[in-house]
């Protein structure tokens, strides 16, 4: 009772509006298959929901914590999962660095998701799946389709799977973790007021590859530019011709 929990980049990253204290985005999210972490149920007799691996974040703010509670609160027999974690804990082993903009914690949340309900036979399909966990993490839908690649809309329970080739995906993660509220609060006293929808028009079109054959990474990701601005030292490890991930910090390149 394991899954593999794949990180993601955004090969493109563009914030379209401001909703009720949130942003809305156009996104193309792709799958990186050579980094992910394991997500496992193991036998255990457990008087309390048990997570291990996570390091030491709190279990309230773990988002597999939050999948589980929000799994619960939706289906009706609630034993059922109840009997399960009595005699089983979670155990994550971690590869995905965090503040890394690789997805790493909304991956876990969504590959438990999808493991709990397929070994406690839930039968939640995957859109309903995809709206609870949306409720948990804006990219968890992502990973609940689990798509090699998709463009993403608005608050992000938007999916739309795109084809295109399997690219090598090249990462360069700095020594830097990047808070993803504080890179989106800065961007939006920053740059809200300069978005203009039509400089991105047609991107979900294009491949990653042919899209950013025409582009820099600033063009790329609107979250970059607020990133260097709330970590300046962002600035000095950045190289020439690679790209940002959603709000950081890792760079990458496709071939």
């Amino acid at each position: 009772m394991e899954e593999r929990a794949y990180a993601k980049i955004n090969s493109f990253l563009k914030i379209t509006g401001y909703i009720d204290g949130y942003h809305t985005i156009l996104s193309r999210f792709i799958k990186v298959k050579t980094l992910y972490d394991m997500v496992s149920f193991i036998p255990q007799k457990c008087n309390s929901f048990i997570i291990e691996g996570c390091g030491d974040i709190e279990l309230e703010e773990n988002t597999i914590y939050k999948s589980y509670i929000a799994i619960r609160e939706y289906i009706e027999d609630k034993s059922k999962i109840d009997n399960f974690f009595r005699n089983h804990k979670v155990l994550v082993v971690k590869n995905i660095p965090s503040g890394a903009g690789l997805g790493g914690g909304s991956s876990d949340g969504a590959t438990f998701m999808r493991l709990l309900n397929r070994v406690c036979n839930l039968d939640i399909d995957t859109p309903t799946l995809s709206k609870i966990g949306s409720k948990v993490g804006a990219d968890i839908p992502f990973f609940i389709y689990n798509y090699d690649s998709a463009n993403v809309r608005g608050f992000g329970e938007i999916i739309e799977e795109f084809k295109e080739d399997s690219y090598n995906i090249e990462l360069y993660t700095p020594n830097i973790h990047c808070n993803t509220a504080l890179v989106y609060k800065t961007f939006k006293r920053e740059f809200l007021d300069k978005i203009d929808l039509d400089s991105f028009k047609g991107w979900d079109k294009l491949t990653s590859k042919e899209l950013l054959s025409h582009i820099d990474a600033t063009m790329a990701n609107d979250l970059y530019r607020a990133s260097l601005i709330a970590y300046p030292k962002l600035q000095e490890v950045a190289k020439e011709g690679w790209y940002f991930s959603g709000s950081g910090s890792t760079f990458f390149k496709l071939s």
